[in-house]
């Protein structure tokens, strides 16, 4: 009986032996896959940074490019508003003009008024 279990014990250490030698290749597999797909990221990785180099030019020439619309659309706003500024005195002065012809009018018709009525 002895003898039996020492071959049970034999059996379960060969088979755990055989368990971790097992487990240590495949470990060994996936380490090897990822050292792999590690240097096919640092491969990839460069083209990465170049990417990253002409999104950063495409935005600064974006940027002044915007930079140098607004200032154009700051001075073009700023000539419209002096524009209808213009405009707008110059119509003041026009309804300043009728607005005296219809103070003299008002005058003319009081004094017509006057004559008539008295």
């Amino acid at each position: 009986m002895e003898a039996a279990a020492w071959s049970a014990i034999a059996l379960v250490a060969a088979l755990s032996m055989g368990t971790l030698f097992y487990l240590g290749s495949r470990f060994d597999g996936l380490a090897a896959r990822l050292d792999g797909l590690g240097e096919r990221i640092d491969s990839i990785a460069p083209r990465f940074d170049n990417l990253a180099e002409r999104i950063d030019r495409v935005s600064d020439s974006l940027s002044s490019r915007i930079d140098g619309l607004a200032a154009d659309t700051d001075r073009r706003f700023e000539a419209l508003t002096a524009s209808l500024d213009t405009r707008f005195a110059r119509l003041d002065a026009r309804f300043d003009r009728v607005d005296d012809r219809l103070i003299h009018l008002e005058d003319r018709l009081d004094v017509h008024l006057g004559r008539h009525a008295g």
